[in-house]
């Protein structure tokens, strides 16, 4: 546990992202620790046994990255109202403050 941020979910989050995280809560221990010795022989660039701090930097950076853009593209879809790929002012004020326009 950290003084940051209480219990594991935060790191749990950074180091698998959001949707993987999620998933992972409905492993067994047994399965978790498998796809985890997966995800960790991934992280291990050089392949030498043992993950650096910079290894694990670059992981994190990517799982990160991935979030952000399937965030965007979420949000994209919620804000582009009719659907034309681009989002107009007028529909970015509907999506954001709808309900108080």
């Amino acid at each position: 546990q950290h003084d940051d941020r209480p219990g594991f979910q935060y790191d749990h989050e950074a180091f698998l992202g959001k949707e993987e995280a999620r998933s992972f809560d409905q492993l067994s221990p047994e399965e978790s620790r498998e796809r985890l010795g997966k995800i960790v022989d991934r992280i291990d660039d050089n392949k030498d046994g043992y993950i650096t701090t910079e290894e694990l930097k670059t992981w994190i950076k990517r799982v990160q990255k991935r979030y952000i853009y399937e965030n965007v593209a979420k949000v994209w879809k919620d804000y582009d109202l009719n659907k034309d790929d681009k989002i107009a002012w007028e529909e970015y004020k509907q999506a954001t403050y709808g309900y108080y326009l």
